[in-house]
This record gives structure tokens, sequence and C-alpha cells, in this order.
């Protein structure tokens, strides 16, 4: 639906306007009655009307004031509840209300990694996530070992959850269409981790600390977090880079390491 507002910068707005690629969202995602579904950035709508199609009550996170009142003109409360505030300090859980939440959204590229982030920490409460992102950011949420793309965003979003991409997207199918192109990826997250560490913010401490290095050698980038005989000890080779550990590896060495060491302060 067409309206006058224009796409604010600061929010990072680009409005998805390509119907064959709204279609395709919705049946990515798939939303069925019953389901607690809640749409992060519904900007003008353009996917929020064909959710609404689907199911009789949506809940949208959304911090632009005039989008905000359009979509109050058009749509009954009873079929859509707005939270007006920035998705990265609202209490997803809290949503929740016994049903575990379906998140959907064109995100912003301006905040997609720390909002990740932000819904990870919250994870225990929501059933899966599916997102427009941006194509580099999707290609780094699903990255294997040993290339480029393979993180420290990888790794803990492959700890936490299933990462699947779904599609590719081309700038035009925006208005104003991004100078980079996007991708729509599915995060589920698991019941009980693949490989569980034992203290999961020390295994964010250790991951962070060996990609803040990420051309070293996996001995010298750590080496002030966990003893070297602990290698030998989890049999993962010391002379290999951090984008070569997999998520296994990252969870042997911080169980193994048992949390930091007496002599440590702060974070590095």
């Amino acid at each position: 639906m067409s309206t006058p507002h224009r796409a604010r910068k600061r929010f990072g707005q680009h409005f998805l306007h390509d119907p064959a690629i709204i279609e395709r969202l919705v049946r990515s995602v798939a939303p069925g009655e019953g389901q607690s579904l809640v749409e992060i950035g519904p900007g003008q709508g353009a996917l929020t009307y064909p959710l609404l199609d689907e199911v009789d009550h949506l809940q949208v996170v959304e911090l632009d004031r005039d989008l905000i009142a359009l979509l109050r003109e058009r749509i009954a409360p009873e079929r859509l509840t707005i939270h007006e505030s920035d998705a990265l300090r609202f209490d997803f859980a809290a949503l929740a209300d016994g049903r575990p939440l379906r998140v959907v959204g064109n995100l912003p590229y301006n905040i997609s990694t720390p909002l990740i982030f932000h819904l990870l920490d919250q994870a225990g409460a929501i059933a899966d996530m599916t997102f427009m992102l941006q194509k580099e950011v999707v290609d780094r949420l699903t990255a294997a070992p040993g290339g480029k793309d393979y993180g420290r965003l990888s790794v803990m979003v492959q700890y936490h959850c299933q990462a699947d991409y779904l599609f590719f997207v081309p700038p035009g199918a925006f208005q104003p269409p991004p100078k980079v192109d996007s991708a729509v990826v599915r995060l589920t997250p698991y019941a009980t981790p693949p490989w569980p560490a034992d203290d999961p913010a020390w295994l964010a401490r250790l991951v962070a600390q060996a990609f803040s290095q990420r051309r070293k050698a996996i001995r010298n980038s750590l080496k002030r977090l966990i003893d070297a005989d602990l290698f030998a000890a989890t049999g993962i080779d010391p002379g290999l880079r951090p984008d070569h550990l997999t998520v296994a590896d990252y969870v042997a060495l911080a169980n193994a390491s048992g949390g930091a060491p007496e002599s440590q302060g702060a974070s590095s």
C-alpha cells in the first residue's frame, strides 16, 4: 500500500515492495492459527497485511511514530498489537505468554547483528526467527568453518540455533533500493544445544577473544585465557586459525578450561 511516508535513513529503512518476494517470505514463515507471531519493523505493512491474512492476531515492534500512526489508522487493534519500542531494548520474552514466539521481519541493516545477539539472549522464548537481512550477514550466520565469512557471529548463532539460508533478494525488491544484496534466513533455537557449554558466558568470551585476532594461531589468540596443554587434552590442533575451529571445538575448549583464570580480571 503506497503512503507519503519517506524512508528514514537514521532508522535504516528500506521498504519491501516486491509481491513475489513478499509471498515467498510469507510461505517460508508459514504462520498458523494459535501461534504467537511477532513482526519486527513492520514499516508500511508490506509483510504485515499478508501475515494478517494467515492469522487472527499479530504483534509488531516499531519505533517510527509516523508508521505506527499509519498502522493504527488501517488495522483494528484487536487484530494488531503495536509495541512502540526500540527492538534492541525490547523484552521479547515477555510476549511469549506460554507459547514460544515466531519472530519475523525485514530487519534494519544498521542494527541487525546486535539485534540478533539481543534475541539470542531470549532464545528460550522463541520457536524460530525468519529474517530478511543484508546477504553478507546471512552468509556469516550460515558459514561453515574455514571460509572468510566464518567468525564470532557464525559460532555464537550456530551454538544457539540451526541456521538455514532460504533465498536471495535483489536490491530492486525494496524502495529505496539498498546498495547491497539481501537474503532470507531462518534461525531455529535449539531446545538443548548439540554441544552444551557448561558456562555459555565463558564460551562467548573465548570466541570473542579468538576472533579478535583471527589471523593468529588459536594458541596465540587464546594464550591469555587458557593453558596450552588444553589443546592436547581436547584433541584440537593449536596451530589452527580461529576460523578453522568448529562450534564443537570452541565448546570443548570452554568446558575444559572451566572459566576465566584467577589471574584474569576484566574481559579482554
